[in-house]
């Protein structure tokens, strides 16, 4: 995937990580990935969609205007159907919103949720001291927003905490400024974290155990 962040958005974030990991005493990691699946069955369900609707002008029109031949008027109904789904179809391969349409909410959570979680282990991030690690992951083709806290956050960062987060990132990447969806999203963190939890002194600085860099993927 072509980075989607400029360098001086990546540099200024790495910055912010930093920063925000020495106030909170916590490891925290940012991530872009393109896709979460695959989704194979989009382009079917677009290819079902353009040749039902076709099939249904197409009977419209007959009942409407009987053709004169039937053998012609047969061999134009299948070229239009098929027509129209090979065509809904390849929108839906080429262009990312035509494709979300065909998309549950529901299954766009679960997806990007499971790619967060397997990025987690990936990158050990439970290796954090402490299990004070916290990922968060934005799914561009979905537009989903995943917070992933381990245990060593997890009463700080409950449900509903997260959820608010996410919220304030949201009106930031539905107007597509990435960047500035992943540092609200972080100074809403850092702000959680260390009024739920105490005030880490310079001796809780966490070690540098996991990179700073913003994390940008393709995907499945």
């Amino acid at each position: 995937m072509k980075n989607v962040l400029s360098d001086e958005e990546r540099k200024k974030l790495d910055r912010r990580i930093a920063e925000a990991e020495k106030r909170t005493g916590a490891q925290i990691v940012l991530a872009v990935i393109g896709r979460s699946d695959a989704y194979p069955d989009l382009p079917w369900k677009a290819f079902a969609l353009g040749a039902s609707l076709a099939g249904l002008v197409v009977f419209i029109a007959g009942i409407l205007r009987p053709p004169a031949s039937s053998a012609v008027a047969a061999l134009l109904s299948v070229v239009a159907i098929l027509s129209a789904g090979a065509g809904l179809t390849l929108l839906c391969v080429l262009i990312p919103p035509v494709a979300r349409l065909f998309l549950s909410l529901q299954r766009a959570e679960a997806e990007t949720r499971q790619y967060a979680e397997s990025l987690f282990l990936s990158r050990q991030m439970f290796a954090a001291a402490d299990r004070r690690a916290v990922l968060i992951l934005i799914g561009l083709f979905e537009r989903r927003i995943v917070i992933l806290p381990d245990t060593g956050l997890a009463d700080q960062l409950q449900a509903g905490a997260t959820g608010r987060v996410i919220d304030g990132m949201r009106a930031h990447l539905r107007a597509g400024r990435l960047a500035k969806a992943l540092e609200a999203g972080l100074e809403s963190l850092e702000a959680l974290i260390r009024r739920e939890g105490p005030s880490p002194g310079p001796s809780c600085a966490p070690a540098n155990d996991l990179p700073n860099a913003v994390i940008e993927e393709k995907g499945v």
